[in-house]
Protein backbone atom coordinates (compact mmCIF):
# COMPACT_ATOMS: atom_id res chain seq x y z
CA UNK A 1 0.00 0.00 0.00
CA UNK A 2 1.40 3.21 -0.68
CA UNK A 3 1.94 6.40 2.03
CA UNK A 4 -1.31 8.15 0.15
CA UNK A 5 -3.42 5.43 -0.68
CA UNK A 6 -6.14 3.95 2.01
CA UNK A 7 -6.30 0.12 2.35
CA UNK A 8 -9.33 -0.64 0.43
CA UNK A 9 -8.47 1.89 -2.42
CA UNK A 10 -5.04 -0.75 -2.66
CA UNK A 11 -7.40 -3.62 -3.11
CA UNK A 12 -9.27 -2.15 -5.78
CA UNK A 13 -6.10 -1.06 -7.51
CA UNK A 14 -4.96 -4.36 -7.51
CA UNK A 15 -8.17 -5.96 -8.39
CA UNK A 16 -7.60 -4.14 -11.81
CA UNK A 17 -4.28 -6.47 -12.45
CA UNK A 18 -6.15 -9.32 -11.32
CA UNK A 19 -2.94 -11.16 -10.22
CA UNK A 20 -4.38 -12.21 -7.21
CA UNK A 21 -3.15 -9.78 -4.85
CA UNK A 22 -6.53 -8.36 -3.99
CA UNK A 23 -7.72 -11.41 -2.83
CA UNK A 24 -5.29 -11.39 -0.10
CA UNK A 25 -5.27 -8.36 0.79
CA UNK A 26 -9.46 -8.68 1.52
CA UNK A 27 -8.45 -11.64 3.40
CA UNK A 28 -6.34 -9.50 5.50
CA UNK A 29 -8.59 -6.78 5.87
CA UNK A 30 -11.41 -8.83 6.97
CA UNK A 31 -9.25 -10.95 9.46
CA UNK A 32 -8.03 -7.76 11.08
CA UNK A 33 -11.56 -5.68 11.10
CA UNK A 34 -13.77 -8.70 12.54
CA UNK A 35 -11.04 -11.78 13.03
CA UNK A 36 -12.99 -13.72 10.10
CA UNK A 37 -10.79 -16.72 9.16
CA UNK A 38 -12.00 -15.97 4.95
CA UNK A 39 -11.60 -18.56 2.70
CA UNK A 40 -12.50 -18.74 -0.94
CA UNK A 41 -12.10 -15.14 -1.19
CA UNK A 42 -13.21 -14.09 -4.81
CA UNK A 43 -13.99 -10.47 -6.96
CA UNK A 44 -17.07 -10.13 -8.82
CA UNK A 45 -15.73 -8.72 -11.51
CA UNK A 46 -18.83 -6.58 -13.38
CA UNK A 47 -19.55 -3.34 -15.46
CA UNK A 48 -21.79 -2.41 -12.21
CA UNK A 49 -18.13 -2.03 -10.32
CA UNK A 50 -17.07 1.60 -11.66
CA UNK A 51 -16.62 3.02 -8.17
CA UNK A 52 -16.97 -0.27 -5.57
CA UNK A 53 -15.60 -3.74 -5.39
CA UNK A 54 -17.79 -6.96 -4.11
CA UNK A 55 -17.73 -10.59 -4.14
CA UNK A 56 -17.87 -13.53 -2.08
CA UNK A 57 -16.13 -15.32 0.43
CA UNK A 58 -17.43 -18.03 3.05
CA UNK A 59 -16.10 -19.41 6.82
CA UNK A 60 -16.95 -22.08 8.81
CA UNK A 61 -20.25 -20.05 9.89
CA UNK A 62 -21.23 -19.83 5.66
CA UNK A 63 -20.97 -17.61 2.71
CA UNK A 64 -21.29 -14.26 2.75
CA UNK A 65 -21.11 -10.93 -0.17
CA UNK A 66 -18.77 -8.11 0.31
CA UNK A 67 -19.08 -4.34 -0.58
CA UNK A 68 -17.18 -1.70 -0.50
CA UNK A 69 -17.66 1.39 -2.19
CA UNK A 70 -14.28 3.65 -2.46
CA UNK A 71 -13.81 7.38 -3.03
CA UNK A 72 -10.40 9.71 -3.48
CA UNK A 73 -9.80 11.56 -0.68
CA UNK A 74 -11.54 9.47 1.63
CA UNK A 75 -8.63 8.63 4.17
CA UNK A 76 -9.83 12.36 5.16
CA UNK A 77 -13.59 11.96 5.31
CA UNK A 78 -14.75 12.65 8.72
CA UNK A 79 -18.15 11.70 9.95
CA UNK A 80 -20.88 8.87 9.28
CA UNK A 81 -20.19 6.72 6.67
CA UNK A 82 -22.69 3.31 5.67
CA UNK A 83 -25.30 3.97 8.13
CA UNK A 84 -26.91 1.06 7.02
CA UNK A 85 -29.73 1.26 9.70
CA UNK A 86 -31.28 4.73 8.28
CA UNK A 87 -33.07 3.47 5.37
CA UNK A 88 -34.47 0.24 7.70
CA UNK A 89 -35.52 2.79 10.37
CA UNK A 90 -37.61 4.12 8.00
CA UNK A 91 -39.74 1.38 7.03
CA UNK A 92 -37.73 0.59 3.96
CA UNK A 93 -36.56 -3.21 2.56
CA UNK A 94 -33.27 -2.76 2.98
CA UNK A 95 -30.86 -5.91 3.36
CA UNK A 96 -28.85 -4.90 6.63
CA UNK A 97 -25.51 -5.64 7.37
CA UNK A 98 -24.03 -8.75 9.76
CA UNK A 99 -21.01 -6.93 9.87
CA UNK A 100 -19.82 -3.44 9.05
CA UNK A 101 -16.75 -0.94 9.29
CA UNK A 102 -16.88 2.75 8.91
CA UNK A 103 -13.12 3.67 9.86
CA UNK A 104 -12.11 5.95 6.82
CA UNK A 105 -10.03 4.16 4.45
CA UNK A 106 -11.60 0.57 5.44
CA UNK A 107 -15.18 0.91 5.26
CA UNK A 108 -16.55 -2.33 3.78
CA UNK A 109 -20.07 -4.53 4.82
CA UNK A 110 -20.43 -8.12 4.83
CA UNK A 111 -23.94 -9.82 4.38
CA UNK A 112 -25.43 -12.99 4.37
CA UNK A 113 -24.54 -14.57 0.83
CA UNK A 114 -27.89 -14.12 -1.11
CA UNK A 115 -29.09 -16.01 -4.59
CA UNK A 116 -31.15 -13.72 -6.09
CA UNK A 117 -30.03 -11.78 -8.69
CA UNK A 118 -29.39 -7.73 -8.55
CA UNK A 119 -31.75 -5.62 -10.58
CA UNK A 120 -29.65 -4.71 -13.17
CA UNK A 121 -28.90 -8.10 -14.38
CA UNK A 122 -32.70 -8.38 -14.95
CA UNK A 123 -33.05 -5.61 -16.68
CA UNK A 124 -29.88 -6.13 -18.77
CA UNK A 125 -31.57 -9.12 -20.48
CA UNK A 126 -34.59 -7.52 -20.71
CA UNK A 127 -32.46 -4.95 -22.49
CA UNK A 128 -30.83 -7.33 -25.11
CA UNK A 129 -34.11 -9.52 -25.45
CA UNK A 130 -37.51 -8.27 -24.10
CA UNK A 131 -40.36 -10.46 -22.65
CA UNK A 132 -43.65 -8.88 -22.39
CA UNK A 133 -44.06 -10.73 -19.55
CA UNK A 134 -41.22 -10.66 -17.58
CA UNK A 135 -40.35 -6.82 -18.55
CA UNK A 136 -44.01 -6.22 -17.16
CA UNK A 137 -43.18 -8.21 -13.66
CA UNK A 138 -39.75 -5.93 -13.36
CA UNK A 139 -41.62 -2.68 -14.10
CA UNK A 140 -44.45 -3.86 -10.99
CA UNK A 141 -42.12 -4.86 -8.92
CA UNK A 142 -40.29 -0.91 -9.56
CA UNK A 143 -43.70 1.26 -9.34
CA UNK A 144 -44.13 -1.00 -5.67
CA UNK A 145 -40.49 0.23 -4.70
CA UNK A 146 -40.94 3.64 -5.54
CA UNK A 147 -44.46 4.26 -4.61
CA UNK A 148 -42.94 2.76 -0.51
CA UNK A 149 -39.80 5.23 -1.34
CA UNK A 150 -41.81 7.97 -1.76
CA UNK A 151 -44.39 7.40 1.10
CA UNK A 152 -40.59 7.84 3.01
CA UNK A 153 -39.75 11.02 1.45
CA UNK A 154 -43.37 12.21 2.67
CA UNK A 155 -43.42 11.47 5.40
CA UNK A 156 -39.56 13.02 6.71
CA UNK A 157 -39.52 15.89 4.33
CA UNK A 158 -38.37 18.29 6.41
CA UNK A 159 -36.83 22.11 6.53
CA UNK A 160 -32.79 21.27 6.21
CA UNK A 161 -30.04 23.95 7.15
CA UNK A 162 -26.98 24.32 4.45
CA UNK A 163 -24.92 22.92 7.30
CA UNK A 164 -26.76 19.78 7.41
CA UNK A 165 -26.74 19.45 3.62
CA UNK A 166 -23.15 19.87 3.20
CA UNK A 167 -22.62 17.32 5.69
CA UNK A 168 -24.45 14.46 3.58
CA UNK A 169 -22.15 11.97 2.05
CA UNK A 170 -24.12 12.23 -1.28
CA UNK A 171 -21.75 15.15 -1.78
CA UNK A 172 -19.29 12.83 -2.47
CA UNK A 173 -21.36 11.95 -5.52
CA UNK A 174 -21.71 15.23 -7.15
CA UNK A 175 -20.04 18.56 -5.87
CA UNK A 176 -16.72 16.94 -4.14
CA UNK A 177 -16.15 15.48 -7.83
CA UNK A 178 -15.72 18.91 -9.34
CA UNK A 179 -13.30 20.29 -6.94
CA UNK A 180 -9.63 19.71 -5.92
CA UNK A 181 -10.21 17.84 -2.20
CA UNK A 182 -7.72 19.60 -0.82
CA UNK A 183 -8.10 23.18 -1.86
CA UNK A 184 -11.76 23.23 -2.72
CA UNK A 185 -10.25 24.66 -6.08
CA UNK A 186 -12.58 24.53 -9.51
CA UNK A 187 -11.65 23.18 -11.59
CA UNK A 188 -10.69 20.15 -9.67
CA UNK A 189 -11.51 16.41 -8.63
CA UNK A 190 -12.59 14.09 -11.19
CA UNK A 191 -13.99 16.55 -13.14
CA UNK A 192 -10.01 17.96 -14.18
CA UNK A 193 -8.58 14.82 -13.94
CA UNK A 194 -10.78 13.49 -16.33
CA UNK A 195 -11.73 16.26 -18.88
CA UNK A 196 -9.72 19.39 -18.81
CA UNK A 197 -6.48 19.95 -21.20
CA UNK A 198 -7.32 16.46 -22.78
CA UNK A 199 -8.37 15.42 -26.06
CA UNK A 200 -11.56 14.04 -27.59
CA UNK A 201 -12.12 11.48 -30.31
CA UNK A 202 -15.68 10.81 -31.31
CA UNK A 203 -16.46 8.71 -35.16
CA UNK A 204 -15.88 11.88 -37.25
CA UNK A 205 -14.04 14.31 -35.71
CA UNK A 206 -11.32 15.12 -32.76
CA UNK A 207 -11.09 17.93 -30.27
CA UNK A 208 -9.08 19.63 -27.63
CA UNK A 209 -10.52 20.51 -24.55
CA UNK A 210 -10.86 23.99 -24.95
CA UNK A 211 -12.68 23.19 -28.53
CA UNK A 212 -15.20 20.49 -26.71
CA UNK A 213 -15.87 22.80 -23.93
CA UNK A 214 -17.31 25.44 -25.81
CA UNK A 215 -18.87 23.24 -28.72
CA UNK A 216 -22.60 23.51 -29.11
CA UNK A 217 -24.74 20.17 -29.52
CA UNK A 218 -26.96 19.04 -32.50
CA UNK A 219 -28.05 15.46 -31.73
CA UNK A 220 -30.07 14.33 -33.85
CA UNK A 221 -31.02 17.99 -35.55
CA UNK A 222 -31.97 18.98 -32.01
CA UNK A 223 -29.79 22.08 -30.98
CA UNK A 224 -28.99 22.52 -27.35
CA UNK A 225 -28.62 25.53 -25.39
CA UNK A 226 -25.31 24.90 -23.13
CA UNK A 227 -22.09 23.41 -23.76
CA UNK A 228 -20.09 21.21 -21.43
CA UNK A 229 -17.99 23.91 -19.99
CA UNK A 230 -21.14 25.84 -19.42
CA UNK A 231 -22.88 22.90 -17.86
CA UNK A 232 -19.93 21.89 -15.02
CA UNK A 233 -19.35 25.48 -14.19
CA UNK A 234 -23.29 26.31 -13.72
CA UNK A 235 -23.26 22.57 -11.81
CA UNK A 236 -20.53 24.26 -9.70
CA UNK A 237 -22.42 26.98 -8.59
CA UNK A 238 -25.86 25.08 -8.39
CA UNK A 239 -25.37 21.76 -6.99
CA UNK A 240 -23.16 23.59 -4.02
CA UNK A 241 -23.97 21.85 -0.80
CA UNK A 242 -24.41 25.59 0.35
CA UNK A 243 -27.43 25.91 -2.02
CA UNK A 244 -29.34 22.49 -2.03
CA UNK A 245 -31.32 23.58 1.43
CA UNK A 246 -33.44 25.08 -0.72
CA UNK A 247 -36.19 22.40 -1.13
CA UNK A 248 -35.47 20.47 1.95
CA UNK A 249 -34.64 17.66 3.06
CA UNK A 250 -35.55 13.84 3.35
CA UNK A 251 -33.98 10.11 4.38
CA UNK A 252 -33.00 8.53 1.46
CA UNK A 253 -30.18 5.80 -0.03
CA UNK A 254 -29.23 8.29 -2.62
CA UNK A 255 -27.05 6.08 -4.80
CA UNK A 256 -29.82 3.27 -5.63
CA UNK A 257 -29.00 2.55 -8.69
CA UNK A 258 -29.94 -1.03 -9.87
CA UNK A 259 -26.45 -3.12 -8.99
CA UNK A 260 -27.53 -2.23 -5.40
CA UNK A 261 -31.02 -3.97 -5.39
CA UNK A 262 -31.75 -7.36 -5.21
CA UNK A 263 -34.24 -8.39 -7.24
CA UNK A 264 -36.79 -11.26 -5.92
CA UNK A 265 -39.28 -13.58 -7.44
CA UNK A 266 -42.47 -14.87 -5.49
CA UNK A 267 -44.69 -16.68 -7.94
CA UNK A 268 -46.35 -14.07 -10.57
CA UNK A 269 -44.76 -11.09 -7.94
CA UNK A 270 -41.26 -9.86 -7.87
CA UNK A 271 -39.98 -7.82 -5.33
CA UNK A 272 -36.99 -5.15 -4.62
CA UNK A 273 -34.67 -4.42 -1.47
CA UNK A 274 -31.52 -2.36 -1.52
CA UNK A 275 -28.30 -2.94 -0.16
CA UNK A 276 -24.89 -1.03 0.35
CA UNK A 277 -26.60 2.39 1.65
CA UNK A 278 -22.88 4.09 1.29
CA UNK A 279 -24.42 6.98 1.04
CA UNK A 280 -27.87 7.33 2.89
CA UNK A 281 -28.55 10.05 4.83
CA UNK A 282 -31.99 11.56 7.09
CA UNK A 283 -30.92 15.43 5.58
CA UNK A 284 -30.28 14.46 1.78
CA UNK A 285 -31.25 17.42 -0.55
CA UNK A 286 -34.62 16.39 -1.76
CA UNK A 287 -34.07 17.24 -5.17
CA UNK A 288 -30.72 15.06 -5.29
CA UNK A 289 -32.38 11.78 -3.62
CA UNK A 290 -33.43 10.54 -6.85
CA UNK A 291 -31.30 11.96 -9.14
CA UNK A 292 -28.95 8.79 -9.49
CA UNK A 293 -31.24 6.53 -9.79
CA UNK A 294 -33.34 8.05 -12.57
CA UNK A 295 -30.05 8.21 -14.81
CA UNK A 296 -28.18 5.39 -13.91
CA UNK A 297 -31.29 3.20 -13.90
CA UNK A 298 -32.87 4.47 -17.37
CA UNK A 299 -30.46 7.13 -19.05
CA UNK A 300 -27.09 5.04 -18.61
CA UNK A 301 -28.97 2.14 -20.66
CA UNK A 302 -28.68 0.09 -22.87
CA UNK A 303 -25.50 -0.61 -22.62
CA UNK A 304 -23.25 3.03 -23.86
CA UNK A 305 -22.08 3.31 -20.15
CA UNK A 306 -21.35 -0.09 -18.73
CA UNK A 307 -20.69 -2.36 -21.47
CA UNK A 308 -19.31 0.27 -23.70
CA UNK A 309 -17.88 -2.36 -26.52
CA UNK A 310 -21.04 -4.31 -26.97
CA UNK A 311 -22.47 -0.29 -27.77
CA UNK A 312 -20.32 0.31 -30.05
CA UNK A 313 -21.38 -3.00 -31.82
CA UNK A 314 -25.04 -2.15 -31.50
CA UNK A 315 -24.89 1.40 -32.03
CA UNK A 316 -23.91 4.02 -35.14
CA UNK A 317 -22.71 7.35 -33.80
CA UNK A 318 -21.18 10.11 -36.40
CA UNK A 319 -19.59 13.60 -35.11
CA UNK A 320 -18.94 16.56 -37.15
CA UNK A 321 -17.76 19.48 -36.06
CA UNK A 322 -17.81 23.30 -38.10
CA UNK A 323 -18.57 26.75 -36.32
CA UNK A 324 -18.72 25.55 -32.90
CA UNK A 325 -21.26 23.61 -33.43
CA UNK A 326 -20.82 19.38 -32.95
CA UNK A 327 -23.46 17.99 -35.43
CA UNK A 328 -24.30 14.42 -33.53
CA UNK A 329 -26.35 11.96 -35.51
CA UNK A 330 -27.02 8.47 -33.21
CA UNK A 331 -29.32 5.78 -33.71
CA UNK A 332 -28.97 4.97 -29.76
CA UNK A 333 -32.77 4.99 -28.08
CA UNK A 334 -34.21 3.66 -24.86
CA UNK A 335 -35.35 0.14 -24.72
CA UNK A 336 -38.92 -0.64 -24.19
CA UNK A 337 -37.82 -1.56 -20.56
CA UNK A 338 -36.10 1.70 -19.68
CA UNK A 339 -39.40 3.83 -20.94
CA UNK A 340 -41.09 2.26 -18.62
CA UNK A 341 -39.22 2.65 -16.04
CA UNK A 342 -38.65 6.48 -16.83
CA UNK A 343 -42.93 6.40 -17.28
CA UNK A 344 -42.57 4.87 -13.69
CA UNK A 345 -40.22 7.50 -12.10
CA UNK A 346 -42.75 10.55 -13.65
CA UNK A 347 -45.86 9.57 -12.47
CA UNK A 348 -45.26 7.27 -9.48
CA UNK A 349 -42.16 9.73 -7.95
CA UNK A 350 -41.25 12.75 -9.19
CA UNK A 351 -44.89 14.13 -9.79
CA UNK A 352 -45.55 13.74 -6.67
CA UNK A 353 -42.70 14.18 -4.66
CA UNK A 354 -42.50 17.63 -7.07
CA UNK A 355 -46.12 18.33 -5.85
CA UNK A 356 -45.93 17.73 -2.24
CA UNK A 357 -42.83 20.04 -2.31
CA UNK A 358 -44.87 22.80 -4.37
CA UNK A 359 -47.62 22.65 -1.89
CA UNK A 360 -45.58 23.27 0.94
CA UNK A 361 -44.15 26.26 -0.53
CA UNK A 362 -40.67 24.28 -0.93
CA UNK A 363 -40.36 24.03 -4.34
CA UNK A 364 -37.41 26.34 -5.61
CA UNK A 365 -38.33 28.07 -9.33
CA UNK A 366 -35.31 26.26 -11.11
CA UNK A 367 -36.09 22.70 -9.76
CA UNK A 368 -35.72 21.64 -13.54
CA UNK A 369 -32.31 23.07 -13.08
CA UNK A 370 -31.10 21.62 -10.34
CA UNK A 371 -32.42 18.57 -11.27
CA UNK A 372 -30.79 18.88 -14.49
CA UNK A 373 -27.29 19.54 -13.07
CA UNK A 374 -27.62 16.57 -11.47
CA UNK A 375 -28.36 14.31 -14.01
CA UNK A 376 -25.50 15.78 -16.28
CA UNK A 377 -23.31 14.88 -13.23
CA UNK A 378 -24.36 11.41 -13.29
CA UNK A 379 -22.79 9.95 -16.51
CA UNK A 380 -19.67 12.49 -16.60
CA UNK A 381 -18.40 11.97 -13.48
CA UNK A 382 -18.99 8.39 -12.25
CA UNK A 383 -15.93 7.16 -14.67
CA UNK A 384 -13.71 8.84 -17.52
CA UNK A 385 -16.33 8.92 -20.86
CA UNK A 386 -13.47 9.65 -22.92
CA UNK A 387 -12.26 7.41 -25.40
CA UNK A 388 -9.55 5.54 -24.62
CA UNK A 389 -9.21 6.87 -21.31
CA UNK A 390 -10.68 3.80 -19.37
CA UNK A 391 -13.38 1.53 -21.04
CA UNK A 392 -14.80 3.63 -23.70
CA UNK A 393 -14.58 4.12 -26.94
CA UNK A 394 -15.14 6.60 -29.71
CA UNK A 395 -18.91 5.79 -30.28
CA UNK A 396 -19.59 4.99 -26.88
CA UNK A 397 -18.37 8.37 -25.43
CA UNK A 398 -19.79 10.01 -28.41
CA UNK A 399 -23.27 8.84 -26.91
CA UNK A 400 -22.34 9.56 -23.30
CA UNK A 401 -21.42 13.38 -23.57
CA UNK A 402 -24.63 13.14 -25.52
CA UNK A 403 -26.74 11.87 -23.56
CA UNK A 404 -24.86 14.09 -20.52
CA UNK A 405 -26.25 17.60 -22.22
CA UNK A 406 -29.90 16.28 -23.34
CA UNK A 407 -30.28 15.48 -19.29
CA UNK A 408 -27.96 19.41 -18.62
CA UNK A 409 -29.06 21.42 -21.26
CA UNK A 410 -32.84 22.39 -22.77
CA UNK A 411 -33.21 22.23 -26.43
CA UNK A 412 -33.12 26.01 -28.27
CA UNK A 413 -36.28 24.90 -29.75
CA UNK A 414 -38.71 21.72 -30.03
CA UNK A 415 -38.99 18.66 -27.47
CA UNK A 416 -37.22 15.88 -26.96
CA UNK A 417 -37.68 12.68 -25.00
CA UNK A 418 -36.47 14.47 -21.61
CA UNK A 419 -38.58 18.06 -21.85
CA UNK A 420 -41.43 15.60 -22.41
CA UNK A 421 -40.51 13.87 -19.33
CA UNK A 422 -39.55 16.99 -17.61
CA UNK A 423 -42.94 18.09 -18.68
CA UNK A 424 -44.79 15.36 -17.54
CA UNK A 425 -43.53 15.99 -14.21
CA UNK A 426 -44.05 19.79 -13.24
CA UNK A 427 -46.16 20.61 -10.46
CA UNK A 428 -47.29 23.21 -11.96
CA UNK A 429 -48.75 22.12 -15.35
CA UNK A 430 -51.83 21.15 -13.45
CA UNK A 431 -52.32 24.67 -11.68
Amino acid sequence: MTAQSSRTADIRHHAKSRDGTAEALLTDLLRDLFKLDARNVTINYDQYSLNSLNGFFDTGEGEFFFKFHQEEGEEAMSGEYYRADILAKAGLPVDQPVLMSVLPGEQILVYRRRRDPRFSDVLRELDLKDDLQRRAKAVAAERKLSREVLDVYLETLHPITPDQAAAEPINRLFFERLIDPATGAFPGGRFKNFYVDQDFAFPGTSLSWDTFSKAHFCINGIEYAETVGDLFAAAHARIAPSRLADAGGVTAHGDAHNANVWYSERGEEASLSFFDPAFAGEHIPTLLAEVKTTFHNVLAHPLWLYDPALAADTYEARAAFSDGVLDVTMNWAPSPVRKDLLGVKAADMWKPLLKTLHMRGMLPDDWRRVVKLGLFLCPTLVMNLRAGATTHNPVSSLIGFSLAVMAGSEPVAGPDFLTEFFDAIDPRADV
